[in-house]
């Protein structure tokens, strides 16, 4: 007969698990809580006690932690193996399946004590799961009620074996990485970073098509970037990264926005009262680049919005929804990929870059920070409202954009859009020019948004000779007294900000 240990926090899906073992002949034991739940359900599992030969200790520290139950799961089918159990009078345990004390979830409240923290660092549990899975050939590791189903009738329990095994080993390193982290926080040190990442996506080519590559999630089973591919061809690695770009841009803005990305740049952005409203504008500011782009939408798209986008080629869209009309209408375009995405996905912790030996970790750039200074008008002259609104605007489409960030906006109405983007140049004052040669004949009546200081006045001076009427940029220059100069000759207004927004 095949035995059974279950000593189970989460209690999710236990009883039908255990009663399912038990309609095929399985023996179980289990222990404490996880043993009283069963017997609520009318099922008398054999306690750990009575395996043991011992009672609970220390108020429950101790009750798994004894050569009678990790013999019987670290036992290999060898004779010798098998004759020391029979020795003792212990037979094997086949099938472990352990769910951790909640580490986590307690050290994430606020009010959490050390002393709480600390009897929530599950021994035995971790010891039993990491027993299980060392011994894989014979006997099975289950850390996730979500794999209960599958384990009552493996297709092919050896390769299911070893894939609980693999799952068990990442859930205690996981769990481990938890606790070092809060008490090296505890103590004042800095933790190791942990990582932890899940191959979800295998990927045709990257870069290039002799570069290999994979999209890994942070959550074991997540979809591309969080959410849910509804359409469309499979996601390459460019799409991913140009779609990282575009959610992270479109998520600044709190009106209805458009932002369209070629090569992880924003080439066109625009807002409006509805996002149908939005894409014309967005398109027109780069209607060369937005060939072949991928788009973003902080709202649902409908078909209005299918409409306005017309016959341009893209390679994705991507929106927190997409309503029945737009999902009919996009439906012809059976190479379109639509990507719905949880709008609090752009919301990270933490930003990590690969550099050579190592890696970069950084809070990300969400906007200018709560205690941002308040904006400074420097020129003799200030922006009008109209030119105010156009400011705020640029200078949120501005922040994503590759260093040195230069963006030309109007606002037309309630409609916002950028006219000129230029960016990712060496120097500043080539990506005013950029911009200019862009927004063209709409360069004149707009204004200018710039990520960082104008450290020598020859680009207030271009911008002013494109028409540009109004500026805004962080200040900070030695030589901001020079580009105020250059902007009350040409009759400027120019805002100083206080805040950098460099994107290397």
């Amino acid at each position: 007969m095949p035995t059974a240990l279950l000593s189970c926090w989460d209690k999710r899906g236990l009883v039908e698990f255990a009663s399912g073992l038990r309609s095929k002949g399985w023996d179980l034991i289990a222990s404490g809580g996880t043993a009283r739940a069963l017997q609520a359900a009318g099922l008398t599992p054999r306690r750990v006690e009575e395996l043991t030969g011992e009672p609970e200790m220390l108020g429950g520290r101790v009750k798994t932690l004894h050569p009678a139950v990790h013999a019987a799961i670290l036992a290999r089918e060898t004779a010798a193996d098998q004759a020391a159990l029979q020795a003792r009078g212990w037979g094997p345990i086949d099938l472990v399946a352990v769910n951790l004390y909640p580490f986590q979830q307690v050290v994430s409240r606020p009010q959490a004590t050390l002393e709480e923290a600390v009897e929530q660092i599950d021994i035995g549990g971790v010891a039993l799961l990491r027993a299980a899975a060392k011994n894989f050939q014979r006997v099975t590791a289950l850390c996730d009620p979500d794999d209960y189903a599958e384990a009552l009738d493996p297709a092919d329990p050896p390769a299911f074996r070893r894939r609980m095994a693999a799952k068990a080993f990442a859930h205690t390193r996981a769990y481990d990485a938890a606790i070092e982290a809060y008490l090296a926080r505890q103590a004042g040190l800095p933790a190791a970073l942990q990582v932890t990442a899940y191959p979800i996506l295998p990927l045709r080519y990257g870069e290039n098509p002799h570069q290999q590559a994979t999209y890994h999630s942070f959550e074991p089973g997540g979809g591309p970037m969080g959410g849910e591919l509804l359409q469309g061809k499979p996601l390459s690695y460019n799409n991913l990264l140009d779609l990282d770009a575009a959610w992270r841009a479109v998520a600044l803005f709190e009106a209805p926005t458009v932002v369209v990305v070629k090569h992880t740049s924003p080439c066109g952005v625009a807002s409006a009262p509805h996002a149908a409203q939005a894409v014309g504008p967005a398109i027109a500011s780069d209607p060369v680049s937005a060939f072949g782009s991928v788009v973003a939408c902080n709202r649902a798209i409908d078909a209005a919005f299918v409409a306005a986008l017309g016959d341009l080629f893209v390679e994705c869209l991507a929106a927190p929804d997409f309503d029945p009309g737009a999902l009919q209408a996009l439906a012809r375009r059976s190479n379109l990929r639509l990507l719905r995405l949880p709008v609090a996905g752009a919301d990270r912790g933490q930003e990590l870059r690969s550099v050579i030996g190592g890696l970069l970790l950084q809070s990300p750039d969400l906007g200018d920070p709560p205690d941002a200074p308040p904006w400074e008008v420097v020129t003799r002259r200030a922006p009008d409202e109209q030119e105010w609104s156009a400011l705020r605007f640029a200078w949120l489409a501005c922040q994503p954009v590759k260093s040195n960030a230069v963006v030309l906006a109007r606002a037309e109405g309630e409609i916002m859009a950028t006219v000129g983007v230029g960016g990712g140049q060496p120097n500043r004052v080539d990506c005013v020019r950029m911009a200019g040669d862009r927004a063209g004949s709409r360069a004149q009546g707009s204004v200018l948004a710039s990520d960082a200081f104008f450290p020598f006045p020859d680009g207030v001076e271009a911008a002013a000779a494109l028409g540009v009427m109004a500026i805004v940029q962080p200040g900070g220059s030695r030589r901001d007294d020079q580009a105020i100069a250059a902007a009350d000759a040409a009759g400027l207004a120019m805002i100083f900000t206080g805040v950098r927004h460099f994107r290397h």
